[in-house]
């Protein structure tokens, strides 16, 4: 009997299977090259972040040299 490629109980199954496969490739590289091109921006900790809001503050004119300063003394003191 000639079953040939397409022929027997797996004949259909091979070229899903190869699809599949693929598939499953192609979707991982693609994940990890998104997940080294968008990292998700992660907050600074600790007084770092704290300084950045102080320092905003200063530059927008809510606080003067003096509240600045004092304010960050405090916060590098810990």
């Amino acid at each position: 009997m000639m079953w040939g490629y397409w022929g027997g109980a797996w004949g259909w199954l091979g070229p899903l299977m190869m699809l599949l496969f693929w598939v499953l490739v192609i979707g991982g590289i693609a994940v990890i090259l998104r997940s080294w091109w968008y990292q998700p921006m992660r907050p600074r900790q600790g007084s770092d972040a704290a300084l950045d809001v102080l320092r905003g503050r200063y530059a927008r004119g809510e606080l003067n040299r003096e509240q600045f300063e004092e304010m960050r003394r405090n916060l590098t003191s810990t």
